[in-house]
């Protein structure tokens, strides 16, 4: 049987998290030993995200489990393959077609099984799960701190962080530029026009940049 082996790490800071190129290449190898396989290569993808499978080592794996030139693929850990339950399912599809087992070290987890595949499926839902409630814990605290005037990170336009640190306070300056720029709307004049003409008077933004209507409709959505 003939494998290949997969690795990918998505900035050089993880080498010091045990997912570094060369720690991945070294389980591949001990578990295709294993496995009694014939590791053909090991496939790279440096710098790359698992946001998707638009990557040049993942296209190529799959190059590879299409032409049938594989019967297994390696990888050291499942999140190096792919973070997405729906870009997992796509990818074991694919390779059930083709008669291609996953095999993944850290989790000793083998689709050759129907045990393997049932807990591969259920370890890549929880972990979507705990990545999409993580992201509502977020949401919801962010909610609540702009209830409160408090932000984290630069203070929305016509406001300035308070000396607490915490809250924001508004800024006189730009609230009067805010309700200039609410007044020429609604004195009817079109965005690119209220651009021009508070680039005539002389007025800049925050970053120090003449205006463009992209930015007047954005302070206008949240005025």
């Amino acid at each position: 049987m003939k494998a290949i082996g997969y690795v990918r790490v998505s900035t050089d800071k993880q080498a010091d998290r045990g997912v570094s190129l060369e720690a991945q290449v070294e389980k591949i190898k001990a578990m295709a030993v294993v496995h009694y396989v014939e590791l053909l290569d090991v496939i790279v993808d440096a710098g790359e995200s698992a946001k998707d499978l638009d990557r040049p080592g993942m296209i190529r794996i799959l190059e590879l489990v299409g032409s049938r030139a594989v019967q297994m693929v390696i990888v050291a850990k499942l999140d190096r393959l792919t973070r997405s339950v729906r870009d997992l399912a796509i990818l074991l599809e694919r390779f059930d077609k083709r008669g291609v087992f996953l095999v993944s070290v850290a989790e000793s987890l083998d689709t050759g099984s129907a045990a393997g595949r049932l807990v591969l499926n259920i370890m890549t839902a929880v972990s979507q799960w705990e990545r999409e409630a993580i992201g509502e814990r977020t949401r919801d605290a962010m909610r609540h701190k702009k209830s409160k005037l408090e932000y984290i990170g630069n203070a929305p336009y016509g406001f300035r962080l308070a000396a607490d640190g915490k809250h924001v306070e508004p800024e006189p300056g730009e609230q009067a530029i805010l309700e200039r720029i609410q007044r020429l709307r609604k004195g009817g004049q079109s965005l690119r026009q209220i651009a021009q003409e508070l680039n005539r008077n002389g007025i800049l933004t925050r970053q120090g940049s003449p205006w463009r209507h992209e930015y007047v409709v954005r302070l206008l959505k949240v005025a």
